[in-house]
């Protein structure tokens, strides 16, 4: 498997034992060679862990990260939607996904945390990621998203949901377990997003994508969250780590503001330099790791409406047509097409269905949540 090049990057920085300052910045990991699979777990017993569906051992030590867990990232399998919603066909599922993942794409366990069946079955997936739940501090270093394998909780849910949608016990189940993750380490509903805000892929699918709001609605009231605890806006916090989509659209942003790059959606060296300067000049604190967080997004991205142009206007047509309209297409001109396109996105997401581009809709284009999407 080739090593993605910032996930290199941070082993090298590791291997040249640079110090509590670099552990600071891109955290650090614990391996635990030798040390028990975790057990089914009292407190949830509804997770069928390694040892009940009979995985096979790592082919190295699991690792721990050091990092503060802050999201929880959606996928789909990319496997068929099949009919079959019985316990043995998900116990079976789980040790296929594994077999994929070792023996063809070279990873020392399965991928993902946490694995949905579409008969609502919920599966460990890495070793000792069960385990890590109960104790809801150091997540297990994962293999489903790079940049974010340790920051984030990686769920699976078996299927391809570009044109069909999850069916109700898998969605059910994957409400119950976004749940726990959120409570286990101490998350909101509001940090859920799927896999291609943060990497370029298809996954989680048009279809799911979609259906991200209600999922995001229902963990909120499952938790009890008040209304007015909703943040305007969560933003995807892309760093120096990520690449995807929404690097691009934050570089097409970036060159809008003057800055000279090149829109390819991989976050290099360049861009450190680029959003150290941009939040300065904009008396945002600079962020070690070039981090967009929310003072940062809402300063980049511009109002926006019918008839404009520039790099601004190919940012929002990137993302529209990633996302599922496929009538938009990246010209950098805000015509009809993009016009309804926005309309469709922003009645998904609770907002007034405009046409204009505000902070909002820039949010939810991007891969980010807002308060107007949670309904009760």
């Amino acid at each position: 498997m080739a090593i993605h090049e910032h996930e290199a990057d941070r082993r090298i920085l590791f291997k040249a034992g640079l110090g509590a300052a670099v552990a600071a910045v891109v955290g650090t990991e614990l391996a635990f060679p030798g040390a028990a699979d975790a057990a089914p777990s009292p407190e949830f017993p509804w997770i069928i862990d390694c040892d009940s569906w009979g995985a096979r051992p790592p082919s190295s030590p699991i690792q721990i990260t050091g990092n503060t867990t802050n999201k929880i990232i959606l996928h789909h399998m990319a496997f068929p939607n099949v009919t079959d919603y019985s316990r043995e066909h998900a116990l079976q599922l789980a040790k296929d996904c594994q077999n994929l993942h070792m023996d063809t794409n070279g990873w020392a366990d399965t991928g993902q945390h946490f694995t949905v069946s579409r008969g609502g079955y919920v599966l460990e997936g890495r070793h000792r990621s069960l385990e890590t739940l109960v104790t809801g501090e150091h997540q297990v270093t994962a293999a489903h998203c790079p940049g974010e394998n340790g920051n984030a909780i990686g769920i699976e849910n078996e299927g391809t949901y570009i044109t069909q949608t999850p069916p109700r016990a898998l969605l059910d189940s994957l409400v119950h377990l976004c749940v726990a993750v959120c409570r286990q380490f101490d998350l909101k509903a509001w940090d859920i997003f799927g896999h291609w805000d943060f990497y370029t892929t298809d996954c989680p699918g048009i279809a799911f994508y979609a259906e991200f709001p209600r999922v995001r609605s229902r963990v909120l009231t499952a938790m009890r969250t008040p209304h007015r605890d909703i943040p305007d806006r969560r933003w995807p916090d892309i760093w120096r780590f990520v690449d995807g989509p929404v690097v691009e659209v934050a570089q097409y942003l970036l060159v809008n503001a003057g800055y000279d790059l090149v829109p390819d959606g991989v976050f290099g060296y360049d861009m450190n330099a680029v959003v150290a300067d941009f939040q300065a000049k904009n008396g945002i604190p600079v962020d070690p790791d070039a981090t967009f967080d929310r003072a940062t997004w809402d300063a980049l991205v511009p109002a926006l409406h019918q008839s404009d142009t520039g790099p601004s206007v190919s940012a929002l047509q990137l993302m529209l047509s990633r996302k599922g309209y496929s009538d938009v297409a990246v010209t950098g001109t805000f015509d009809h097409e993009t016009t309804k396109a926005v309309r469709r996105m922003q009645l998904l997401h609770g907002l007034i269905p405009t046409g204009r581009v505000n902070l909002g809709t820039w949010c939810a284009v991007v891969g980010g949540s807002v308060r107007e999407a949670f309904r009760f």
